[in-house]
């Protein structure tokens, strides 16, 4: 599933190195005279680099014209192209076959990069160098490992120095999706990490060559093959080209009627300066794997948060553990199971069903698309498909069960918010209860001593999943209603904030890189909020429920005081209450209060911190988020 805009551009660039590839195939084995090595090598190259690989291929090593591939290599800055084509092409696939591994293992991001070094640097120096390359150098296998191993590990060190932080900034970067075989973000990153690699390793590769100590590209023309060039001037003067080099035996052999030999090479660079190079090498290969640490968590792996994605703008650094990171991650569209229009309603009532005087409600959580606004969706955790959760409504004194099955990709849990109940029932997370497993149900039973405004919400890992909408209104009439604290007409206002970025939701907290842009009633901004209806004179009761988990609403309505009659849950006693036009919600409180309609008109209810009545901080029709019209007539 695409889920970001760059998984669009990769699917464009993976169809162009995949076409890229098959051409430089086709041709490699049609028309280009070079040793098997050296088209396996272009072919691998191609397929990591893509379109970048292509390129290379066709500017430095394709053969122009048919006889003409001898004299079109010779160039320096060709032959160091060849020599990082075959460097790249072993270390690369051994790079990148250790990270699938590792990442699937689960070890820590430090652990997998020395795993990549190691294996990239054996992959090509026991496989691409010293056997591929056995029948061109002569000698014995063993032989040509000691010959080739200091070159290479100047090669390989200089070509892990520039992947190695592409790979840790990359992976431990806002999308983690990059530590995941399976997602198409990983195999971009290591396309990236080929191309930075390449770059480093190239100059380091010129100077190998240019000291004989590499080789570069080369021509076979095997007799009988396709390439043999009939007898002529063209393939005399092709035959004088090749045994000449340019000054670089490497540079493609014909002998003996155009069977390749062996290209055996006499260095020339003294141990000091094969010294300082190694030793450059090194030092970069040291800062490449190391420096990356003091910027991101090398500890973590690919098991603890691969396939999270970060808000924009939050900080991360090397001291953010994962636990932190799997809490502020977005909603992963793919577990969406339902897509809820406007048409659908958050805190619809759910009517219990009764078994041997039993009230038993049924609850499942779910990951839903929930629409806040015409055009705008969340992401959303949601109790019974809807965000809030269905209403919990029921009388003191009755005895309630509650079935919760859980559908979520994680752990849950519910709290039943100031309810007196048996501590075993009380909800929270490995205290007096073990989380609820993905497809497990967990029976929560108690009797309703009390009365009054509560909720209901997650209490596993409650900074995410709260915020992302597993709350709900739980209600509790009293079994002797007071006839001063009933009302014209009720209204519940469940307050929520939202963060949504990118098409991605995220759990909004107070703190960088996650302050919400979206603020909800019941699940929808203003002006998709409900509009109250009533005639003047007439008094509405509204519960103000602080299901909001990291900010406060000062919640104000306009047209004339109301009458506070109760905090969280607590009937206050008449000489108790009092008038205000604002009270401050905070999180998991709750206000009980009553206003009569004192004139008609259109007056409304809002909180007066100014960016909460904003939709992605923009006004729409005179407000936005936490804000709704009482229509009186």
């Amino acid at each position: 599933m695409l889920i970001q805009p760059i998984d669009y551009f990769l699917v464009i660039w993976f169809g162009l190195a995949l076409t890229s590839t098959a051409y430089v195939a086709w041709d490699q084995y049609r028309n280009n005279p070079e040793p098997a090595v050296m088209k396996w090598g272009f072919i691998l190259v191609t397929l990591y680099l893509g379109p970048i690989g292509l390129l290379l291929y066709v500017l430095a090593d394709k053969e122009p014209r048919p006889g003409e591939h001898e004299r079109f290599v010779q160039p320096l800055w060709k032959q160091g192209v060849g020599s990082t084509i075959h460097c790249v092409a072993g270390d690369a696939t051994g790079i990148i076959l250790a990270a699938a591994i590792t990442a699937m293992l689960g070890l820590p991001m430090w652990i997998d990069l020395i795993v990549e070094y190691l294996t990239g640097f054996a992959f090509g120096l026991f496989i691409f160098q010293s056997l591929f390359m056995k029948s061109m150098m002569g000698g014995t296998y063993w032989e040509n490992v000691r010959k080739t191993f200091l070159p290479e590990l100047i090669s390989m060190n200089f070509m892990m120095a520039g992947m190695a932080p592409v790979l840790s900034f990359l992976m431990m970067g806002r999308d983690m999706r990059a530590m995941d075989p399976a997602e198409l973000l990983f195999w971009g990153v290591m396309s990236l990490g080929v191309i930075a690699g390449f770059a480093s390793a190239y100059p380091a590769n010129v100077w190998l060559v240019a000291r004989r100590l590499k080789h570069g590209l080369m021509t076979e023309r095997r007799p009988g093959s396709r390439f043999d060039l009939a007898p002529g001037p063209k393939s005399l003067e092709a035959e004088h080209v090749a045994r000449a080099g340019g000054g670089h035996h490497e540079a493609g052999h014909s002998s003996g009627g155009g069977e390749m030999g062996h290209h055996d090479m006499a260095a020339d660079v003294t141990r000091p300066q094969l010294a300082a190079v190694a030793g450059v090498s090194a030092l970069a290969l040291g800062l490449g794997m190391v420096a990356p640490a003091n910027w991101v968590n090398l500890g973590l792996s690919a098991r603890e948060v691969g396939g999270a994605i970060m808000p924009p703008g939050m900080i991360m650094d090397r001291d953010t553990p994962a636990e932190a990171m799997i809490d502020m991650a977005a909603v992963d569209p793919r577990g969406i199971v339902a897509t809820r229009g406007l048409d659908a309603r958050g805190d619809r009532e759910l009517a219990p069903r009764m078994e041997n005087g039993v009230k038993v409600f049924d609850l499942e959580t779910s990951v839903v698309r929930w629409t806040i606004l015409p055009g705008i969706t969340v992401d959303a955790y949601a109790f019974n498909g809807q965000v809030p959760g269905p209403r919990l409504r029921f009388r003191q004194g009755d005895r309630v069960r509650i079935d919760v099955t859980n559908r979520l990709p994680e752990t849950t849990t519910v709290h039943w918010h100031g309810l007196i109940l048996p501590n075993v029932m009380d909800g929270p997370a490995h205290i007096t209860q073990e989380p609820i497993e993905h497809g497990a149900v967990y029976r929560y039973e108690f009797t309703a001593t009390q009365s009054g405004t509560y909720f209901y919400h997650s209490h596993d890992h409650v900074d995410r999943q709260q915020a992302l909408g597993l709350y709900g209104a739980l209600l509790i009439d009293p079994a002797d209603p007071a006839p001063d604290l009933e009302a014209d007409h009720e209204y519940t206002l469940l307050l929520q904030e939202w963060l949504l970025r990118e098409g991605l939701t995220y759990p909004a907290m107070p703190m960088d890189g996650a302050q919400p842009n979206y603020f909800t009633i019941n699940g929808r901004a203003y002006p998709a909020t409900d509009t109250i209806r009533m005639s003047a004179g007439e008094t509405l009761k509204v519960r103000f429920i602080g299901s909001n988990n990291g900010f406060i609403h000062p919640m104000h309505v306009h047209g004339g005081p109301f009458q506070v009659v109760a905090l969280d849950g607590q009937t206050l006693q008449p000489s108790a209450r009092y008038e205000a036009d604002v009270v401050n919600v905070a999180p998991g409180q709750r206000y009980d209060v009553i206003w009569t309609a004192r004139q008609p008109g259109k007056w409304l209810i809002h909180c007066h911190i100014g960016h909460h009545t904003t939709n992605n901080n923009v006004e729409t029709r005179g407000g936005g988020g936490l804000m709704m019209v009482v229509e009186v007539i």
